[in-house]
């Protein structure tokens, strides 16, 4: 025999657990120190200059 499930506790749960995630993914975006980021993006810069230069010209 099946579980009984009380739905109304079911959706909160779920909406909490989305709201876990969506916490999460905050405090991974904007969580981190100004250095942290500006490391990251001087990274990103780098290895964009390093592609634009390896690339062959048509």
């Amino acid at each position: 025999m099946a579980e009984i499930v009380n739905l109304r506790a079911a959706r909160k749960q779920k909406a909490r657990a989305a709201s876990a995630a969506a916490a999460d993914a905050n405090r991974a975006a904007f969580g981190r120190t100004r250095a942290e980021r500006q490391a990251t993006q001087a990274e990103t810069a780098r290895h964009a200059r390093t592609l634009d230069n390896a690339r062959r010209e048509p």
